[in-house]
């Protein structure tokens, strides 16, 4: 069973930030276009990364704690699932505290002088 070792912490951290979604209120998965928005060049550039390193040899997973699929490039699964899932748990919490916080202001909300503003639209 320690195969799924890698898998077990990813569904772990997921279903610890679960509850987020639906309390505050932080509509995270609710707004999965946007969330992908975010997710997409994590994992390009990571994954992209990883692949590099295991292609040099200078990144390796040990065969005990991973459960054997790999992606093309010799990169296990849980590896990528891994540049999904602790982004995903990250704005999550993100969006926790800012609901908690409405002070605390990042540029996006539908209120703010810059929303809809992109970099360098000054």
């Amino acid at each position: 069973m320690r195969h799924f070792s890698y898998v077990a912490v990813l569904a772990a951290c997921l279903v610890g930030t679960a509850s987020l979604e639906f309390w505050p209120r932080t509509r995270v998965y609710a707004r999965w276009r946007r969330l992908a928005r975010t997710l997409v060049p994590v994992l390009a550039v990571f994954v992209g990364w990883d692949l590099y390193a295991i292609s040099r040899g200078h990144w390796t997973f040990d065969p005990r704690g991973v459960t054997g699929a790999r992606l093309p490039g010799g990169i296990p699964l849980e590896e990528v699932l891994f540049f999904v899932a602790i982004p995903i748990c990250a704005v999550l919490t993100l969006e926790a505290v800012r609901a908690r916080r409405r002070h605390w202001l990042v540029g996006d909300e539908p209120s703010s002088p810059d929303a809809g503003r992109g970099p360098g639209a000054e």
